[in-house]
């Protein structure tokens, strides 16, 4: 979640626009189209009432799902619902408080529900308000999501849409990954609490996504845009999403329909394995892509850390633990163990678990963005 002070807007609104103008090619627009007045899907937007006595936070409108009949703005919890705290009808508006100097801008949906924080899925969605945004869910910058999910798999190419940091690509580093993520109730205010997930998506990367980007559609990089994940939390170096399928599921179980990408009803298609399809990246210039795990190697390290995984989790500075790939050697699965390097702690563990290969990833606190 992206918040800034209620003084410091005008200075903050100044230095992002020269900031954004000074980012690299490959990130497309560095997130300046993001933060206007933007008819599609992966950009700035929020609840209006996401602030405190002095800040105001906004997140990222990720894309469109339907139940058959009426469609509706996916984004966070935390983003939409103000970490549980919303009612049915809050206003959401585009773009977000921060980029309309903490004032409210067009209303484009209305808050319709979330799947509470705490059932493993941190998701909402808000009703469109009719021509206000793009109804095809033209994502800025990829486009239009396929109707069929796409399961992560470590090394999958992947790409996001977001408000802050624009359209940026990477791969999937770690699944089945179990994480605690830092929240704060209120916007930059209240008591700060823990959420556990399990099965969560991790992207290791400083440039995937920031603060603000809360809430946009992970999907693969290609021409199909197949939709993988909800982003929703990460940290300097991670970004961790939602497995795409069960946001659907819980989001349906929390609302009482079945949500879907694309025009129709009755859930999405998962599409297994390599994404590509035999087409190459829509991105030009992706020219080598992290080979994927063979699946009976992730298999093997899966059923390894499933016997150990809680052990792990109560190791001192653990924040996470998943399944990715071995630095050894090319192709070898791996437990990767997530550490806050800014813990006064460190776990103590093996080299190896059952013959599986454990690495340690030390990066700073996982906290929703």
């Amino acid at each position: 979640m992206y918040r800034v002070q209620l003084g410091l807007v005008c200075l903050l609104v100044a230095t992002l626009v020269l900031f954004s103008s000074l980012l690299p090619s490959s990130l497309a627009d560095g997130g300046a189209n993001h933060q206007v007045r933007n008819l599609h899907l992966g950009v700035s937007g929020g609840n209006v009432d996401d602030h405190s006595k002095a800040f105001c936070c906004s997140g990222t409108l990720g894309s469109l799902i339907t139940d058959g009949t009426t469609k509706y703005i996916l984004s966070n919890n935390h983003v939409l619902a103000r970490s549980d705290q919303a009612v049915v009808g809050d206003d959401i508006s585009q773009p977000g408080l921060i980029d309309s100097n903490c004032g409210v801008a067009t209303l484009v949906a209305d808050f319709s529900g979330a799947s509470p924080l705490g059932s493993n899925v941190d998701a909402a969605v808000a009703q469109l308000r009719s021509g206000q945004m793009d109804s095809t869910g033209f994502i800025e910058d990829v486009g239009v999501p396929a109707s069929s999910i796409q399961n992560a798999s470590v090394g999958l190419s992947v790409a996001k849409s977001g408000r802050t940091t624009g359209f940026t690509t990477g791969t999937v580093s770690s699944i089945n990954t179990s994480v605690s993520v830092q929240y704060q109730k209120g916007c930059n205010s209240g008591k700060k609490f823990t959420v556990s997930y399990t099965n969560q998506v991790i992207i290791n990367s400083s440039t995937f996504s920031a603060g603000g980007d809360s809430g946009s559609l992970i999907v693969t990089n290609n021409t199909a845009h197949n939709p993988v994940a909800l982003l929703f939390a990460g940290s300097s170096t991670t970004t961790i999403g939602n497995p795409i399928g069960e946001v659907l599921t819980k989001l349906g179980t929390a609302l009482g329909r079945t949500f879907s990408f694309g025009s129709g009803g009755g859930g999405a298609r998962v599409t297994q394995g390599n994404s590509s399809g035999g087409q190459q990246p829509f991105i030009p210039g992706i020219d080598s892509l992290m080979p994927q795990l063979p699946q009976q190697a992730i298999d093997r390290a899966s059923a390894v850390l499933e016997n150990h995984r809680a052990n792990i989790m109560f190791q001192p500075a653990v924040m996470g633990v998943g399944v990715g790939e071995s630095v050894r050697a090319s192709g070898e699965a791996a437990i990767i163990v997530y550490v806050n390097r800014d813990s006064g702690n460190r776990p103590i563990l093996p080299d190896s678990i059952e013959g599986i290969p454990v690495v340690q990833y030390l990066t700073d606190q996982f906290v929703a963005r």
